[in-house]
């Protein structure tokens, strides 16, 4: 277990693989800690420096106070990469990991080479929609959500037929602090990328579960249209998190994408 203070906040990460060894970063969900990558990183190729970490408000790492701001969430990232003597990582970002991603690509190009979009865009949702959402944590706590979050998370079948799964799932997501989800909520609220993504140039691959309900495929597809170059996947038979439904399929796309840009 390793933690790192970054702007008064304990930022807890984990990191495997050799130091000298070609780094991935991988930036977790909404609602998830570093975990949602367990099943995937099997099926990584071998010899990354990979590094997983739980953004402030999640998991292991400190919540503070709500509201956050993206600019937070993406100075976070870039520190813990200064700190751990990384330049030139590939990124992966799920869901608000993937503005992060955005974020760190456009304000540290020297710390990004390429980035994974993985069930994101550049801008999500409306304020409205994450106005209602922190009303609902802040009055009544994550368990009174946690239905619908989990129908946008994964797909009906995965809801079907893996119910022990699925609950330490919900557990994940209803142990989360609520100042932390309520703050990422307003650091997804008040972000729109739309601009500054459209002005990146980096190797860029984007993905997306075909029954996500947080990030519909069309909305990934937009998103991936902003980058020359960047190409967009389909998922099939996954959710909002595609790297826990179909681990093996997301870490063979990602495999072949670093493999392409040269990064293994």
């Amino acid at each position: 277990m390793h933690a790192i203070e970054i702007d008064g906040v304990q930022i807890h990460y984990a990191a495997h693989g050799p130091k000298d060894g070609p780094a991935l970063l991988l930036a977790n969900s909404l609602g998830t800690d570093l975990r949602v990558w367990d099943a995937m990183l099997p099926h990584l190729p071998a010899g990354l420096r990979v590094i997983r970490y739980d953004k402030r408000g999640h998991g292991l790492s400190e919540a503070p106070p709500a509201p956050y701001r993206m600019e937070s969430l993406v100075a976070d990232a870039a520190a813990l990469l200064d700190a751990l003597g990384v330049t030139g990582a590939a990124v992966v970002g799920l869901s608000i990991g993937g503005l992060i991603a955005q974020g760190l690509a456009a304000e540290r190009p020297d710390l990004v080479r390429a980035m994974v979009l993985m069930d994101t865009a550049a801008k999500i949702g409306t304020d409205a929609m994450w106005d209602d959402r922190i009303a609902m944590v802040n009055d009544k706590g994550l368990a009174s959500m946690e239905a619908a979050v989990l129908e946008r998370w994964f797909s009906r079948r995965f809801r079907a037929e893996r119910p022990g799964e699925l609950a330490m799932w919900r557990a994940m997501l209803t142990r989360t602090p609520a100042a932390g989800y309520a703050g990422c909520c307003a650091a997804i609220r008040d972000c729109d990328l739309r601009g500054s993504t459209a002005r990146l140039t980096l190797p860029t691959l984007a993905m997306g579960g075909d029954e996500d309900g947080s990030t519909p495929p069309d909305l990934v597809r937009e998103t991936a249209a902003l980058i020359p170059g960047a190409r967009f996947e389909l998922i099939r038979g996954a959710g909002h998190l595609p790297c826990v439904e179909q681990p093996e399929a997301v870490g063979a796309l990602i495999a072949a994408f670093l493999h392409e840009v040269g990064h293994v």
